[in-house]
């Protein structure tokens, strides 16, 4: 077991655990520095860097050095193809989109990236990820079958699949900017099934909707279209600070 995987593991153990997900697509190297020093100083346990979207290599290079120059922890590639992979993360989401209607998003592009993250020596993390209804543009770009917000057993047959395949972490993603974040009743399924970190991601948007997650039984909640905004910063402290002070479902 990798370093990143141990202390998220333990991260987890102790309370539920924010994520802040940046996508070098969103602004500048230096602005995404100066984000993620906030993101640790409001209590984010790791920086996660990627987007929906093809993103380019030299900037995302960039971002990852900026961003490891203004943080001691970890910084963990979220990438949608091999393309967004640099020598500067300290690990990788390994992630498998299972309810992806093409290979190329289940095994196709890990195949690929597999010799890049052992010739960079990012430690892997498998995971198995898993679009949820409304999916937005994660869920175009990926090809899903979007799980609906009601089919619960759907979700938790993939989650359980996910595990016994030997991944490490669940995902259950409602999409960046989505207008309503996984249904707190498909956390609850999902967490009884399994026994690996959950974590839940997409239409976030303040302290109650985190709340919410964590009591559901999300161990790590990631946000990332909250810092865009205008208000962003504050209101990603209100999150982290009610996630810190919320006891897990």
């Amino acid at each position: 077991m990798g370093k990143v995987l141990d202390y998220i593991n333990e991260a987890v153990r102790k309370n539920a655990v924010h994520m802040t997900l940046i996508d070098p697509d969103k602004q500048d190297p230096e602005e995404a520095g100066r984000i993620s020093k906030e993101a640790q100083h409001f209590g984010s346990s790791a920086i996660m860097v990627g987007g929906s979207t093809g993103v380019d290599l030299e900037l995302t290079d960039r971002t990852v050095r900026r961003i490891k120059s203004n943080v001691s922890i970890p910084v963990i590639s979220f990438p949608s193809s091999s393309g967004g992979l640099s020598p500067g993360f300290d690990a990788v989401y390994f992630l498998s989109m299972l309810n992806s209607t093409n290979p190329r998003h289940i095994t196709g592009e890990q195949a690929y990236a597999s010799t890049l993250v052992k010739e960079f020596g990012i430690e892997p993390i498998g995971m198995g990820y898993i679009v949820i209804e409304p999916g937005m543009k994660v869920a175009e770009v990926g090809e899903a079958d979007i799980i609906g917000r009601k089919e619960i057993r759907r979700a938790v047959g993939y989650a359980l699949a996910a595990e016994y395949f030997g991944m490490k972490l669940v995902y259950l993603e409602a999409g960046s900017g989505a207008n309503k974040p996984v249904p707190p009743d498909m956390i609850i399924e999902v967490r009884k099934q399994i026994s690996v970190p959950l974590i839940v991601g997409g239409g976030i948007r303040d302290a109650d909707a985190a709340s919410l997650a964590v009591r559901s039984g999300a161990d790590i909640v990631v946000t990332g279209t909250v810092v865009e905004r205008n208000g962003g910063l504050n209101r990603l402290k209100e999150i982290i600070g009610t996630i810190k002070k919320v006891r897990p479902g």
